[in-house]
């Protein structure tokens, strides 16, 4: 595959990636915590599409547009998620999930 690498060790890390990330957005109390597990599981779902189009199609580049247009929204979804953590942040002074259930409107 890519220089003594097989498909199931890349496999094997996008999936631990995966669960990683998975594990940090049920377990973490922070909003900056939580997005940064959401964003590991966008990136493992990145890989994933790389390294099966590599595998299955070599020629072909559809996993690679795939995987930049996911990097796109991604980037544009973090932008909005920050700024709207920013504006959390300044209204209740704190970045808690706790803090945000209790906020009156």
């Amino acid at each position: 595959m890519i220089a003594g690498i097989t498909i199931y060790e890349l496999l094997t890390v996008t999936s631990i990636l995966f669960f990683i990330g998975i594990y940090g957005f049920i377990t973490r109390k922070n909003l900056i915590s939580i997005l940064i597990s959401v964003e590991l599981i966008l990136n493992a779902s990145v890989i994933n599409f790389v390294v099966i189009n590599k595998y299955m199609y070599p020629d072909v580049l559809q996993g690679v547009l795939f995987s930049i247009f996911i990097i796109a929204v991604a980037a544009a979804e973090t932008a909005l998620a920050v700024s709207i953590i920013f504006n959390l942040y300044r209204q209740i002074s704190s970045v808690e999930v706790k803090d945000i259930e209790t906020m009156k409107y």
